[in-house]
């Protein structure tokens, strides 16, 4: 893949990533080798998915070069804290089967809702991601699921500023204010769930919007997803959808239809929040 975002730090990421959550069974790597065919180099894995084992091996057997990809991993709720980050860096790397991550994060701002200490953890774990950046051994690093009331904190005392906060996105959940805040200090945002989790493949805006431009819903998700300048993360096991989710250069949403996604009331949202109990929609 040729198009990149580029991070605050300079370094590049291919504009659209393979998520990896519930994408392999145990150590079955099929469905991550058939993303590779299908073009794939940037993979968005963690600890708490149980894929990395899958995924290091789908990239050791295509045959390609470790460079030719971008791999991001992140520290689970149980692993928080200055020492343990460090020890689940490592373990992430083994079973990766690599020697440097591209992208670390820290996948939520809450181990859980009774921790009232919740910040300064935040703060103790990223001092391990900056101090494993200014090592070299991972090349940018960030944080997953932080709202403006988690970044500001963490911000306020950081030496190396998050370079990007993955968040669902997608329309009817676009989260416009953590959007617009992280904009303004040079963030960049990822999308994971950039298709509402499939709950948006029916609706009456999208099919028709999808109708009218000739493609996928999927793929009028993920345009959307560009066009606001955020990266998405989609997934697929089927290799004809996961092409079609790479193919999004060749079309653009008119400024009209933007706007509409922009007003879609809510939907297709998973339920997670990181302040509230999980909502079983």
């Amino acid at each position: 893949m040729n198009d990149t975002f580029r991070l605050s730090n300079g370094q590049k990421i291919p504009a659209v990533g393979f998520g990896t959550y519930k994408a392999a069974d145990g150590e079955d790597a099929a469905v991550l080798s058939a993303a590779v065919d299908c073009g794939y180099r940037h993979f968005d894995t963690a600890s708490f998915y149980g894929t990395e084992r899958a995924l290091g091996r789908a990239l050791a057997e295509c045959g390609l070069p470790r460079g030719e990809f971008f791999l991001t991993s992140k520290v689970w709720k149980t692993e928080m804290g200055y020492d343990n980050a460090l020890r689940a860096f490592d373990a992430s790397l083994a079973r990766l089967g690599t020697d440097y991550l591209d992208l670390y994060l820290i996948h939520w701002p809450r181990p859980d809702l009774e921790r009232s200490d919740w910040a300064a953890l935040d703060l103790d774990t990223w001092r391990a991601l900056e101090d494993l950046y200014e090592a070299g051994r991972v090349k940018a690093i960030g944080v997953s699921n932080f709202l403006p009331s988690h970044l500001e904190p963490l911000l306020a005392s950081a030496s190396v500023a998050p370079m990007v906060d993955q968040i669902e996105f997608h329309p009817g959940y676009t989260q416009q204010a953590t959007l617009d805040y992280c904009a303004a200090h040079g963030i960049q945002v990822e999308a994971w769930s950039p298709i509402g989790r499939a709950r948006l493949l029916s609706d009456p805006l999208l099919t028709e919007m999808a109708g009218r431009y000739g493609v996928s819903v999927a793929q009028i998700c993920l345009r959307f997803a560009l066009q606001k300048g955020v990266l998405p993360l989609p997934k697929s096991a089927n290799p004809d959808r996961m092409a079609q989710n790479l193919d999004l250069f060749s079309f653009s949403l008119a400024e009209e239809d933007m706007a509409a996604l922009d007003a879609m009331p809510r939907a297709g949202w998973s339920g997670e929040h990181p302040d509230r109990e999980r909502v079983r929609p």
